[in-house]
């Protein structure tokens, strides 16, 4: 699964591709690695138009997949659309776009190592969104914490094209690269807006860097 990624474009950009009015990041670095439950932008329905704000990456897990825990750290990738678990936030007022520049998979190597892959549209990394979910939620992330409420979210995945497939057989997320689809995203009935969950045709994405875990760390390749 997806569990590293970057977005290096300014909220600019993102704001103007996704047509968000308003904004609520404050003074947004670039995040050339973007990991797990770390805070991250994404764009939302909002009632006064849609709105570019933070979240922490990683949804509420399953019940059964928190027996005998004592926090959730979240889940970052959803996939099985159909569950009662995650259909609760398919509606319009829960999706949101997650933009990015590029993401990661892990490539395994004979001695065992597992050194990150990064794929984007092109070298440049053109900006682009994942199909994002979100919610407002209060749980224990961390046992050093305690109890917080916060925005969380993630994205879909789908079947891996051949591009990322030869790297991780069993998923990549579901990424919107038109301004229709974000639209339809955005706006459409779940089931329209569901046709999305497909992979990418494979001339749309390359391997553009290896080996880092924050992208523009090692020369692309």
């Amino acid at each position: 699964m997806c569990n590293l990624y970057s977005v290096t474009k300014g909220q600019q950009a993102i704001r103007e591709l996704a047509r968000a009015m308003q904004d609520r990041t404050g003074n947004l670095p670039p995040l050339p690695g973007i990991f797990p439950d770390y805070p991250a932008p994404i764009v939302r329905n909002h009632p006064d138009g849609r709105e570019l704000a933070m979240a922490r990456w990683g949804m509420p897990s399953p019940a059964f997949a928190l027996e005998g825990k004592k926090c959730d750290p979240g889940v970052t990738n959803v996939r099985n659309t159909k569950s009662s678990h995650w259909r609760r936030w398919l509606g319009v007022e829960s999706r949101c776009l997650v933009p990015f520049t590029s993401f990661a998979e892990h490539e395994v190597l004979p001695n065992g190592s597992r050194p990150p892959v990064w794929f984007a549209f092109d070298e440049s990394r053109p900006l682009a969104f994942f199909a994002g979910i979100w919610t407002h939620w209060t749980s224990v992330r961390k046992v050093k914490e305690g109890e917080t409420t916060n925005d969380l979210f993630a994205f879909l995945t789908t079947e891996p094209n051949d591009i990322v497939g030869a790297y991780h057989p069993k998923a990549m997320p579901v990424i919107l690269t038109t301004s229709e689809e974000i639209e339809i995203w955005m706006t459409a009935p779940p089931a329209e807006a569901l046709s999305l969950q497909r992979p990418l045709p494979n001339q749309v994405l390359r391997v553009v860097a290896r080996g880092a875990k924050k992208d523009g760390d090692v020369a692309p390749v």
